[in-house]
C-alpha cells in the first residue's frame, strides 16, 4: 500500500501533474516491495531524483527512522548537520524556514582543514568532530552522503561520545568504505537512520529523502490543523 504525497513544491498544475504521474509510475514499476506505508514514499522519492529503482531493497530504515524525522521537524529549529555544502544548497530553504531548520557543513573551514591535516584525518571527521563540540549533533538531523570517514566518525561520536542526533541520513557513495560505513550506521541501535546498502548513494539521495520527510511532516501538520 502507497500513497502519493499531498504536499508537493511544484507551483503549477502541470508541474504537479507531471509529479503525480511520476510517482504513479514508480509505483506501478516497482511493483510489490517490503517498505511501510511511511517508508515507501522516502523510497520513492529517491527512485524519482535518479531514475534507479536499485534504491527499491538496497534502501534500509531503522524501526523508528521515519517517526523521529518527522517528529524532529514539527519540533521546529531542529538543525541539520551535512558533510558537504550540496546538500545544504539542494534542500528547499522555504521549507526548511517552515519549520525554523537551519543547515549547517563545515567540511571547507580553515580549523576544520588545520585539524585533519595536524591529526593526519580527512576533513570530513574534522566536520563532524566540530559540529559535536558545537553542541549541534544532539537532537539534530544528519546528513551525510559523500564523505564514508563522516558517517564513520558520526558513529564513533554516538558510541563513544554519546552523541544522540534526532536522526541520521546516512547515504555516502563511493568505493573506499562506503558500504562499510553504512553496514556500521544500521548497527547502531541507539540513534535512528535511514542508509543505502552498498557503494550506491550521493548527496541528491540525501536531500531527496529529507524532502520526502518534510513533505511527510507538513502534510501531519496539516491533518492536525484540520482536527
Amino acid at each position: 500500500m502507497s500513497t502519493v504525497n499531498t504536499v508537493t513544491e511544484q507551483l503549477t498544475r502541470a508541474g504537479q501533474a507531471i509529479e503525480h504521474d511520476s510517482f504513479a509510475i514508480i509505483d506501478a514499476e516497482a511493483g510489490p516491495h517490503a517498505y511501510t506505508q511511511e517508508q515507501w514514499p522516502v523510497v520513492r522519492r529517491m527512485i524519482h531524483a535518479n531514475a534507479d529503482f536499485d534504491f527499491n531493497g538496497a534502501t534500509a530504515f531503522h524501526p523508528d527512522a521515519v517517526e523521529a524525522g518527522i517528529r524532529a521537524m514539527l519540533a521546529g529549529a531542529t538543525p541539520v548537520v551535512a558533510d558537504v555544502e550540496m546538500i545544504c544548497s539542494g534542500l528547499s530553504q522555504p521549507r526548511l524556514a517552515h519549520f525554523g531548520m537551519r543547515t549547517h557543513q563545515f567540511i571547507s573551514d580553515a580549523d576544520v582543514i588545520d585539524a585533519a591535516r595536524r591529526e593526519d584525518t580527512t576533513r570530513a571527521v574534522q566536520a563532524m568532530r566540530k559540529a559535536h563540540g558545537a553542541g549541534l549533533l544532539d537532537g539534530a538531523i544528519v546528513g551525510i552522503g559523500n564523505a564514508p570517514t563522516a558517517l564513520i566518525e558520526v558513529v564513533r561520536l554516538i558510541r563513544e561520545e554519546g552523541a544522540r542526533p534526532a536522526l541520521v541520513v546516512g547515504m555516502p557513495v563511493g568505493f573506499v568504505s562506503a558500504a562499510e560505513s553504512k553496514d556500521l550506521m544500521a548497527g547502531v541501535d541507539e540513534v535512528p537512520w535511514i542508509v543505502i546498502r552498498g557503494r550506491k548513494g550521493g548527496s541528491t539521495l540525501v536531500v531527496s529523502a529529507l524532502h520526502a520527510l518534510l513533505a511527510l511532516a507538513e502534510a501531519r501538520q496539516k491533518s492536525a490543523e484540520r482536527g
